[in-house]
């Protein structure tokens, strides 16, 4: 048993993964309501990660954002925009309003394949840029080399960095660890990156970066907020959870939905504590209340 297990109380059970993820798929239905899809729309981070973005690209899609208050008056905004680190500045000058927050990919994303000087370097360039949250990728070089305690560290050293800034910039800042579950080939190992991810300063653990063959898949969720709800009871720290990476349609949305609210509850439905990385399921969501093919974004 992994010491990460011992500590924390939790050990993933694939067999009751399966029957609880089942009856998950079964009752979705039943949790459909057009403002579940609103809460789904407003703990999105609306994402745009293409070789092809350029200043004017970006400043499109903010330009959309800060459009749709007056278009649709009735829907929250996005939680985000999430952005290339060069583009942070784009995004905090073109947005209207700061509860539309600026994330950015940061620490050599997607990859993470880089001197941990360069990533820290990143992630202080894109605060600085105006990144209000920085989503960086668990240290698989380490981690899948067995190596936890610089896996650990490169985060804790990225967190200690952040909170700096923090400090002297006088304002929130926010950490996303994504663990690529896709290459994480057993429950205890997207377990076990939980766990450390979460004890070195993530304010959120993440299931992917959407660059992969596997992306966000409801065992990893499952996984990843029973992890979560362990930690929490352990230490009474609440960290959040984001699914992101091939999640299209509106009921993918309610899939996830429903497996944080079925483990970790009404407290962390909300953008504090739950967020999906998104292209895609904007629209899909317009669709799904409007009852209409929508293409808004």
């Amino acid at each position: 048993m992994s010491e990460l297990f011992k500590k924390y109380g939790y050990t993933p059970d694939e067999e009751a993964i399966s029957r609880q993820l089942e009856l998950i798929a079964q009752g979705l239905e039943k949790v459909v309501t057009p403002e579940v899809f609103k809460q789904c729309f407003s703990i999105m981070d609306l994402t745009t990660l293409s070789p092809k973005d350029t200043p004017t690209s970006v400043k499109k899609l903010v330009a959309k954002v800060n459009s749709f208050a007056k278009d649709y008056p009735d829907w929250p905004l996005p939680a985000s925009v999430c952005v290339y680190p060069n583009f942070a500045e784009v995004v905090a000058s073109e947005r209207s309003t700061a509860q539309l927050h600026v994330t950015t990919v940061a620490g050599c994303f997607p990859a993470s394949q880089s001197f941990l000087e360069i990533k820290i370097q990143e992630v202080e360039m894109a605060v600085r840029a105006g990144a209000d949250e920085i989503d960086i990728v668990l240290a698989l070089n380490a981690f899948l080399d067995g190596d936890y305690e610089r896996a650990g560290r490169e985060i804790r050293e990225i967190r200690e960095k952040m909170d700096s800034l923090s400090s002297s910039l006088g304002r929130k800042l926010v950490l996303k660890v994504i663990l690529e579950t896709g290459l994480l080939t057993t429950a205890e190992k997207i377990a076990d990156a939980s766990f450390l991810s979460m004890e070195n300063g993530a304010d959120f653990i993440k299931t992917s970066t959407g660059k992969i063959e596997v992306n966000a898949t409801p065992r990893a969720a499952w996984i990843m907020c029973e992890c979560i709800r362990a930690f929490y009871k352990r230490t009474g720290k609440k960290v959040g959870f984001k699914a992101a990476g091939g999640i299209s349609s509106a009921m993918d949305a309610v899939c996830y939905y429903s497996i944080v609210s079925t483990l970790l509850g009404q407290e962390w439905l909300n953008k504090e504590l739950f967020r999906f990385g998104v292209s895609r399921l904007a629209n899909q969501l317009l669709s799904a209340v409007g009852q209409k093919t929508v293409s808004y974004f």
